[in-house]
């Protein structure tokens, strides 16, 4: 972390200081759970709880600092060493903003420079940082963030791991309205900006597609001209963003777009599922084969864009596919694949879920489940609006006509995917609804069969990664005749 004293904090957060003015955090932690020895902790409102109210905790945990929106005292009436800001995430990112600039200037300094790449997308966000992240910390010292931290709190967080060392900061990108990527874009002003696609994610929030598109365009309009965009070509509203931009253009494609500078040739799958291509980058050089350890067809794009943007970074084209190569699944439930003792494989795809990423799942269960059972466990995908009933009547169409040997659709939010897959196929007991996690748990724990094929998928707060991973363990023996219980 770039080192602020509490005077420093002060002033660039516009904040009132009640403490010691040489008072130097090692930390930045929004958690107070998080808080270690010499932890700044920013107590920020939230939809479930106010951070102000776990000071006491914070500190006890040895934080040094808080950054807060209303003065707190301790038990015995001594008011914590405090900065006072209007607006403690908005604070968060002046100060990134700031850290992000003096490592810019202390590389300059050096001779050297420091590389931000932001990247963003309505699906595959999180495994191009990671592929990408991957490819840069073979190069130099590389900072992204940890799991999905893309958001006006995630981004600084990410910001206050870097150091002077840092040559390359990676930065993943959401939003759920206009103007945010275009705020975080400001915070740290990449050089290089990926979109990856425009999808119906948060289709509700934003008030339909193409203000999505409008959102995800601000990355590109933010690079400068010395920046690189690169952008995906096989997503017209993505091709559009060209226009948007003074930075120079590297368009990708796994669908053979001859005006792409990065492609995939000869694209296919292996027996496993994991996506082989020949890359042909724009060095002139002879395409590198690329034998992916990630599970679907869906991931060529997103090891494309990760591609384009390390070459965008200076990485050699001989570093990238090997690396692109020899790299697994680094985020948790992500096409997560799990083989039991029985014999029974579980995909977890269940961190998240839209149309698109839900169509792409359902299609690699298709290809790898030939010659098995397989069990497409489906949860909501949220945040639709009044797309929702229609999004999910599409997807269990797609079941039927994919031959998926089993549904089971989980929870009262996705009731219409059900009731479409029996319309659609008039399916027996081959179509199964389960209106909780725990009863999905028990259906699966007494109907699984050695051999069969699990996908577990839906948005994040429907829970079904976690039921994947239950169901991923090996099953515990019960006495004959017995069901086990829940874990």
């Amino acid at each position: 972390m770039i080192a602020f004293t509490a005077a420093e904090i002060a002033e660039i957060t516009s904040g009132r200081l009640d403490a010691d003015p040489g008072i130097t955090p090692l930390s930045v932690v929004t958690d107070s759970r998080e808080a270690t020895q010499g932890s700044l902790y920013v107590a920020k409102p939230g939809e479930h709880a106010d951070g102000h109210d776990f000071i006491g905790a914070a500190f006890a945990g040895g934080a040094v600092l808080a950054l807060v929106e209303h003065p707190v005292t301790a038990p015995d009436g001594a008011a914590y060493p405090s900065i006072v800001v209007a607006d403690a995430v908005l604070a968060m990112g002046s100060l990134a903003a700031e850290a992000v600039r003096r490592i810019r200037a202390a590389r300059a300094d050096a001779g050297d420079k420091l590389t931000v790449v932001g990247i963003t997308g309505s699906a595959g966000k999180t495994t191009t940082k990671d592929l990408l992240a991957g490819i840069l910390a073979t190069q130099g010292n590389t900072v992204a963030p940890q799991g999905s931290y893309n958001g006006e709190v995630g981004v600084p967080l990410t910001v206050f791991r870097a150091a002077t060392d840092t040559r390359y900061l990676v930065i993943e990108m959401g939003a759920t309205g206009i103007g945010h990527i275009r705020y975080l874009s400001e915070m740290v002003k990449p050089d290089i900006g990926v979109v990856l696609a425009v999808g119906t994610a948060h289709a509700g929030e934003f008030g339909g597609v193409e203000n999505i598109a409008l959102a995800k365009g601000e990355m590109v309009e933010g690079l400068s001209g010395a920046g690189t965009a690169i952008i995906n070509l096989d997503d017209e509203r993505v091709a559009a963003m060209r226009s948007r931009t003074q930075a120079t253009v590297v368009g990708f494609s796994a669908e053979g777009r001859l005006d792409a500078q990065v492609q995939a040739l000869k694209a296919d799958t292996n027996a496993g599922g994991s996506p082989e291509f020949d890359l042909q980058l724009p060095d002139g050089a002879a395409p590198r084969h690329v034998a992916s350890q990630l599970i679907g067809a869906h991931h060529t794009g997103n090891l494309l864009a990760a591609a384009a943007a390390a070459w965008a970074a200076g990485v050699p084209g001989d570093h990238i596919a090997d690396s692109l190569s020899n790299q697994a699944a680094a985020s948790r439930w992500r096409m997560e694949r799990s083989e039991r003792p029985d014999g029974v494989t579980v995909i977890n795809d269940a961190y998240n879920a839209n149309p698109e990423s839900m169509r792409a799942a359902l299609r690699t269960l298709a290809d790898l489940g030939r010659g098995r059972r397989t069990w497409a466990v489906l949860g909501a995908m949220l945040e639709l609006g009044e797309d929702s009933i229609r999004e999910h009547t599409a997807v269990g169409t797609q079941v039927v006509r994919l031959n998926i040997s089993r549904l089971l659709v989980v929870g009262r939010e996705a009731r219409a995917l059900y009731v479409s897959a029996v319309q659609e196929g008039s399916w027996g007991d081959e179509c199964i609804f389960a209106e909780t996690v725990d009863e999905a748990f028990l259906i699966l724990d007494a109907e699984l069969q050695p051999g069969d094929l699990v996908l577990f998928k839906s948005s994040n707060s429907v829970g079904l990664r976690h039921l994947g991973d239950r169901i991923a363990l090996p099953p515990t023996p019960t006495p004959a005749g017995e069901r086990s219980t829940l874990p």
